[in-house]
Parts: C-alpha cells; structure tokens; sequence
C-alpha cells in the first residue's frame, strides 16, 4: 500500500518498489506513530474536520492496533510501503475507508520526523538509566577498594603508584559525562516538528501547541522547512552514542588486559566469558571484546550520517 499516486498513469516499477520501501526498518517507529495519530485525531476532532462519531470510530481502532502491535498481532506485510502506509492499512481494515481520513492536514514529512524524535527521547533515556547504573556499580566496586595500591601506568609503562579505587573509579567520570551529553541533547531537540506538513505548515492544524504538550514536547519549532529537513538531532544522538561506546570500549580493552595472566586484577563472571575448543584452560573476555569491537559501529554510522547530510539541501529529502 503506498500513500502516493495521484497524477501518475502507470504502478511503479518493482524494482522501485523494493529499493522505495522501508518498512522493514521503520516498523520500529509504530508505537509512535500510534501516539502522533491519537493527538492528530484529537485536533482534527475539535476542529470538526473529523465528526465525533467518526473519531471515536478511529481512536478505538488506533488503541486496537497499538495493543495489536505490542503482542505481535498485527505487522507490516510485504506490500506496505512504510510504516506510515502499514498503520493507515491497518485503520482502514478495522474502521473502513474513514480510517484513512487521520491523513488529512499531515504528511509523512512532519510526521516521520516527529517519530523519529519520540522514538530517540525514549531510547536515550532507557540508555541513560542503564549508563547511570552502571556508574553506580563501578563505584560501588571502587569504594571497596580504597587503600589498594596499584600502579599507574603512562604509555603502558609502569609510571606512579595510585590506589586502584582511582583506577576503577575514572571510569565512572566518564560514564556519568555521557549522562550529561544525553540529558543536554533532550534540551536542544525538545520541541516538535509536527504541524509543518509537507514543509510549510498545515491550516488544518490549528493549535501546534496543544499536540506537542500531548506528546511530551516542551514547544514548536519555530521554522516549518527547518522542522521537515533537521536531522541535527539524530546526527548528535549518534554522536552522543559514539562517546559512550568509546568509553565502553575503553573499560572493555582494560578488563580484557586486567583479565589476562599476566595482569588478574579482575576475574569476569563465567557467565560473561567464553572458552576454547583447542585450549580447555581458556577463560577468554569475550564481552569485553564485543564491547570493544561493537563501539566502531556507532562511529561508522555517525560518519556515513554526515556524508549523507551534507549533500542534501534543505526541505524534506530521501
């Protein structure tokens, strides 16, 4: 199901349609883009552009779907577009042809993007609280070993005794900046897009204000082209991802080094270490160096974001 076809005379190509659809990768943004319809819904209703009647009838089928979504129930097939085509099929399965009146006033343009921001606020807040237990438990660890001393090394070099509480607890440090950097990034990208339609506003949504309140925002963007092209936030969402999986990785290469034979200042869990097929007496840091390994990804998709973005003027774009 596409969303699109108007003027054209001839279907698209197949081969379009598979390199067009994206579903597969944006289902993820579905219970969002529930959350978007319902306040859509809300202000179409009030502006009688939808009869009460009728919103009733869409806001049980949207309800409907989101449970459906959550337990697996319903899904994208094969002929949807994206997700915004799959959950539109949905409401119209469910309510009939007035299930595709929720279009009126939005495009997929203002409203991708307003996904996409709900879906990264909830992610890096579930990120925050994970980094910010993790800070704990490192300190926890370092208060219980005030007075061990241990050396400090400078280019891998035996340099200065420190006591091995500094040691463990440096990490904690750098953890806890990456809390920052998230709660910093929510600051700057708190204000919602929705309401800019394809890219210069929409007159049948009156009051911008009162959706972004319903959906968690603190405002409006004030430029409707700005809202529909701005992907600053998710390049420094990644940016921000790609910081902490430094970090990550940095406490990864120390653990693999603290747990050699050579080191044993640390013992991993056996239920975080692999051994070997040859060698039975291997204990090897497994997770350690997939965390190690694993922070490269971010940075690799930082970098192929901003090539992306560079080359695309302003306005919405694919």
């Amino acid at each position: 199901m596409t969303l699109w076809g108007g003027r054209f005379e001839q279907d698209p190509a197949e081969a379009l349609i598979k390199l067009s659809r994206s579903v597969h990768f944006d289902w993820r943004l579905a219970p969002y883009e529930i959350e978007v319809n319902l306040a859509h819904l809300e202000n179409l209703a009030a502006q009688s552009v939808i009869s009460k009647p009728d919103s009733i009838k869409i806001k049980a089928a949207l309800l409907e779907l989101a449970a459906e979504i959550g337990s697996g129930k319903f899904s994208y097939t094969n002929s949807d577009e994206d997700v915004h085509s799959a959950i539109e099929r949905g409401l119209v399965e469910k309510c009939g042809a007035i299930g595709g009146a929720i279009r009126a006033g939005r495009s997929r343009n203002d409203l991708v993007v307003t996904d996409f921001k709900l879906y990264l606020i909830d992610h890096l807040l579930e990120i925050a609280s994970s980094v910010n237990e993790l800070a704990k438990v490192i300190n926890t660890q370092a208060s219980s070993l005030i007075g061990v001393a241990a050396p400090g090394f400078t280019h891998t070099q035996h340099a200065q005794p420190i006591s091995f509480s500094q040691e463990l607890a440096k990490h904690s440090h750098a953890l806890l900046r990456d809390i920052g950097r998230i709660f910093d990034w929510l600051e700057r990208n708190s204000k919602s897009p929705f309401g800019s339609g394809a890219l210069a506003g929409s007159s049948f949504i009156a009051d911008p204000k009162s959706i972004a309140k319903t959906l968690g925002f603190t405002g409006v963007m004030e430029n409707s082209i700005d809202a529909v092209s701005d992907r600053d936030f998710a390049a420094e969402a990644l940016f921000v991802l790609s910081m902490l999986g430094v970090h990550l990785s940095r406490i990864g290469e120390e653990f693999v080094l603290w747990s050699s034979t050579e080191f044993k200042w640390v013992e991993l869990s056996d239920a975080y270490t692999t051994g070997s097929s040859i060698m039975p007496q291997k204990k090897n840091a497994d997770v350690a160096e997939l965390a190690r390994g694993k922070a490269g990804r971010f940075i690799g998709n930082l970098t192929t974001l901003m090539v992306v973005l560079k080359g695309l003027p302003f306005a919405y774009n694919r």
